[in-house]
């Protein structure tokens, strides 16, 4: 299997929560599904034992995870707080926009793709709103080409992303 080597974008929070992942699986999360494995092997019979299947099903994904975060922090390139500028929206920029159709404001963070989270309004630089609001500055007009056509977006204020 060949390693992934793509660069992972993360801020310190992010390389925080891989790391607090990471922790996680390897120490209680690997416990857990060893103590699983080995109660199913006590049901006897492997061919009809379904927990056993289940417990090795779960050991693989756990161990694929661990790769993979591990992977991440391997080849993670951490944006430093100073390395946010607030003249134009970067990876690390929290900025204030306003929808010029709905008028609504909103405040998104741009993060790399790792720490996307839609829910917590950290939008990924490869989406398509972070790309269109890449290199913005304040009083510019993004018009971001979404599946259903397209929105703009007028950027009111960029901040960096420790400066909530």
């Amino acid at each position: 299997m060949s390693e992934n080597s793509k660069q992972v974008i993360l801020t310190y929070e992010g390389v925080k929560k891989v790391e607090e992942e990471l922790e996680y699986l390897k120490t209680i999360k690997r416990k857990e599904v060893t103590q699983k494995i080995k109660t199913a092997l006590s049901f006897g019979d492997l061919s009809e034992n379904s927990e056993y299947d289940e417990a090795k099903n779960e050991q693989a994904f756990v161990e694929g995870r661990i790769a993979t975060l591990e992977n991440m922090l391997k080849n993670a390139k951490v944006i430093d707080d100073d390395d946010i500028k607030t003249d134009a929206v970067s990876i690390g920029s929290t900025v204030r926009v306003k929808d010029l159709e709905s008028n609504d404001e909103l405040e998104l963070t741009i993060v790399g793709s790792a720490e996307a989270d839609f829910e917590h309004m950290k939008i990924s630089n490869e989406a398509p709103i972070g790309r269109g609001l890449i290199g913005k500055k304040v009083g510019e007009i993004a018009t971001i080409q979404v599946p259903d056509g397209s929105i703009k977006y007028k950027v009111l204020e960029i901040k960096k992303i420790n400066n909530k």
